[in-house]
């Protein structure tokens, strides 16, 4: 790896010949948080997975072109250490200086919309695995070259509000609490959770927004066991959700529905929770049955040395192979690949895919810690899914 100049800039190659007059290469780039607040989520979802795919394509032989020939993959990758300003200079340097020929995507929703604008003027798509579609702004119609992997807060809050409506039915006192991390996640689904939850006849009794970067949940979490609710909700990054379910065990705080944001759907999350997991809910899942899945899985693992984790890694990797495949028909003209990823059709890990309005819509929504694994429960009629868990049993 050669450290480059720039702001914890890192650029590696993997076994290229130098640049000469004709195309020896693929130049690929990206920028995502190695460092700060949100580099456990970027190290468990983004990066692996950025890795993994370029280790295969090496495994290949390069990525396949129109004409048949392969080309191999030049990485340039830089740390935004977590802050918006470092991640638009980090596109803008990608773009202008290092000439990139596809930019992939960094780690979150607020990152995610900061350089769209961005993304669009250059002319690159944008293949979003960490981020809901926005409903403030018509973003697609707005940034017609970007792709979005994970759906809407809204197609999350209604699976999760439609659960606790029929297999919690008689199950909780319908009333709800929650909190919420004061950025484009929290932000996008508390919005949601209050539409869809309120509509359902659940009572919201306690709704408080915290910053990002909080570390002691203690007040709060008391603050929610004192109000009575059996549904509790935190809507939160990584870091929140592992110190929200750690602080609620120590405390003995257990209602009888326990939802957390990003990082519960980690395998990790598991390890740090001593195994006491069991009934917990958040967003994802996935449907470990296919061939192409287990394979990717193993993959993961041998690379990596840990397993991909249940909800955006395979949509991130998912998006990578849209994006392989696409250069394989449409060569580097980066408006025809746009064009190619947004009409044409791909096999990937996770099944045929083929995106409706620049949307992935066949998703898990709602998934649980059942027996030691994370498992999609809704919706409810995709081919997979397990019986919800309900009341959640005791912590240990």
């Amino acid at each position: 790896m050669l450290m480059a100049a720039g702001t914890a800039a890192a650029a590696f190659s993997l076994g290229l010949p130098a640049r000469g007059e004709e195309r020896k290469s693929v130049r690929i780039g990206y920028i995502v948080s190695k460092t700060g607040v949100n580099a456990p989520g970027a190290g468990t979802t983004s990066i692996p997975n950025y890795e993994l795919w370029a280790a295969d394509v090496k495994a290949a032989g390069g990525l396949a072109m129109p004409d048949g020939s392969r080309l191999p993959l030049e990485i340039i990758a830089y740390d935004d250490r977590s802050q918006t300003e470092e991640v638009v200079r980090g596109i803008e340097r990608l773009a202008r200086h290092d000439k990139v020929d596809f930019i992939l995507p960094p780690w979150g929703t607020g990152f995610n919309l900061a350089i769209a604008p961005l993304m669009d003027r250059f002319g690159y798509p944008q293949l979003i695995g960490t981020s809901f579609v926005p409903h403030r702004i018509d973003a697609i119609s707005k940034w017609k070259r970007t792709f979005w992997f994970l759906g809407t807060a809204d197609d999350y809050m209604g699976a999760f509000t439609k659960v606790i409506s029929t297999a919690g039915k008689g199950v909780t006192n319908n009333k709800a609490a929650i909190i919420s991390v004061a950025d484009g996640f929290g932000i996008e689904l508390v919005e949601e959770a209050r539409k869809k939850l309120e509509a359902a006849g659940v009572e919201i009794v306690m709704d408080k927004s915290y910053p990002i970067g909080t570390q002691d949940f203690s007040a709060l979490l008391n603050e929610a066991s004192g109000s009575g609710a059996d549904i509790f909700m935190a809507l939160s990054y990584p870091p929140d959700t592992f110190a929200i379910t750690k602080q609620a065990r120590l405390t003995g705080y257990n209602p009888k529905v326990f939802y957390t944001g990003v990082g519960t759907s980690f395998p990790i999350y598991s390890d740090i929770n001593e195994g006491q997991v069991e009934g917990v809910m958040s967003l994802g899942g996935i449907d470990n049955s296919r061939p192409e899945m287990q394979a990717y899985v193993e993959r993961h693992e041998k690379l990596i040395g840990a397993p991909p984790d249940y909800w955006a890694s395979s949509l991130i990797y998912t998006s990578l192979q849209i994006l392989e495949q696409a250069i394989a028909r449409r060569g580097l003209d980066r408006d025809a690949v746009t064009e190619e990823i947004a009409t044409g059709s791909f096999e990937t890990i996770v099944g045929a895919v083929k995106l409706t309005g620049n949307r992935m819509s066949d998703l898990w929504l709602l998934g649980q810690w059942q027996h030691g694994t994370f498992v999609g429960i809704a919706p409810s009629e995709r081919q997979g899914a397990r019986t919800p868990l309900l009341p959640k049993p005791a912590w240990a």
